[in-house]
């Protein structure tokens, strides 16, 4: 089938075998990657962690998942250019989903560790090699349109990650997660590869080279950039969100679950993801909505901090209006995946979001560092507006990439 045949209409086009897996496969895998955010207290606890140790212990669980994230965004993202994107979109699936299934049984922090590692790498895998495949098989006037789909329905698994885990006992929610992925396998054999990979495969095209990124000045440049984008969207996910009870606990607001706060947060960007896709296509630029949302995002962040609010409900609801705020991930995925070559797409559109994610591990280390002299919420805040201003800085010299394309390979 070829990628570049025009259908009847759009809604046709979106609902296509391989939108429709790459769109339910980051619904899994934002279940699994969110589902230890809205786990973290009560399995600590079960695993004799209690008072004090749950900060510090949870932000090694966390440091690991996301170290996983790193090494995995390499290896699923070069073994997407050489081998093809349905091969990782499968293959990350299977890893994350038996991880999954396994961390229900941990009853160590070695062992949970270990395993919040593995599905770490598991989960760096789908993301990448799924919006390379939309991009690639939909008409460029439209494939905004696709990377929403998915955007949109992978922000669900984390709201889903919340209410299973409201449901029932924390172990029993990993199953699920596991079981959810591997039932997307049964999708396998309907989807078709990418045509513009297929045809630079039979060219026999160097593919999936990542020393070519870092052996390029303006490749490096452009693929720096394209990181620090997306780095204000994983700062209020991996610490002012993840860390709600904390942050809450500093205004005076006991009681606040950092599983809730996950799930008001992600339906917020449900929407910011739904709003900030079609705008773009509206105006037909990515650039000018991500420079929109960056700035919504620092302006939520100061309100999230410093708005003197005492009840648990207005502390939630600034949740849910800074997951709105928070909404441009869709956009910043796409856009990595446009600023490259067909030959290490999935390389880039696989690593960058992945180390976004990893840059987790020096926010919450800066985080802790900052916390003990200037106190939660001025640590909060000071690194969220830098994150912020140097975001939109790099986002100011990257090119357009809405109507760009990407039939074309990187020399």
């Amino acid at each position: 089938m070829n990628s570049q045949t025009e259908s009847p209409s759009v809604l046709s086009q979106l609902l296509r075998i391989p939108v429709l897996v790459a769109a339910l496969g980051y619904m899994v895998d934002m279940y699994d990657l969110f589902l230890f955010s809205v786990v973290r207290v009560p399995s600590l606890q079960e695993l004799g962690v209690s008072g004090d140790q749950l900060l510090p212990e949870g932000i090694t669980l966390l440091n690991w998942q996301m170290a996983g994230l790193l090494i995995g965004g390499v290896l699923w993202g070069v073994l997407g250019d050489k081998r093809g994107r349905l091969s990782v979109l499968f293959g990350s699936i299977i890893m994350y989903s038996l991880a999954n299934i396994a961390n229900g049984f941990v009853n160590s922090l070695e062992m949970y560790a270990v395993l919040r590692f593995i599905a770490g790498v598991g989960l760096a895998g789908e993301l990448g090699a799924g919006i390379t495949l939309v991009t690639e098989v939909l008409p460029k006037e439209i494939r905004g349109y696709g990377t929403t789909l998915v955007a949109t329905l992978g922000v669900l698994g984390a709201i889903l990650a919340y209410f299973v885990a409201d449901l029932f006992q924390w172990r029993v929610s990993y199953f699920v997660g596991g079981g959810l992925g591997l039932t997307l396998l049964i999708l396998r054999f309907n989807v078709f590869e990418s045509g513009m990979f297929q045809h630079l495969k039979e060219k026999g095209v160097n593919r999936g080279d990542i020393l070519s990124i870092f052996t390029d000045p303006t490749r490096l440049r452009k693929y720096i950039m394209a990181i620090v984008v997306g780095l204000p969207i994983w700062f209020v996910v991996g610490i002012l969100i993840t860390f709600s009870p904390e942050f809450a606990a500093a205004k005076g607001i006991e009681g606040i679950s950092a599983g809730k706060a996950v799930m008001l947060a992600f339906t917020g960007q449900v929407f910011g993801d739904i709003f900030s896709g079609l705008l773009s296509q509206y105006l037909k630029s990515r650039k000018k909505v991500i420079g929109l949302f960056i700035i919504l995002s620092v302006v939520m962040m100061t309100l999230y901090l410093m708005l003197p609010v005492s009840q648990a409900f207005s502390f939630y609801m600034l949740c849910a209006f800074l997951g709105f705020c928070n909404g441009y991930w869709t956009l910043f995925i796409t856009i990595a995946a446009e600023l490259f070559g067909t030959n290490i797409r999935a390389t880039v559109a696989t690593t960058i979001p992945n180390f976004v994610r990893g840059a987790t591990i020096p926010f919450a280390s800066l985080f802790v560092w900052l916390k003990g002299s200037m106190g939660v919420i001025q640590a909060g805040l000071l690194l969220g507006i830098a994150v912020a201003v140097i975001a939109l800085i790099s986002l100011a010299f990257i090119e357009e990439t809405f109507t760009k394309d990407l039939d074309y390979v990187e020399r």
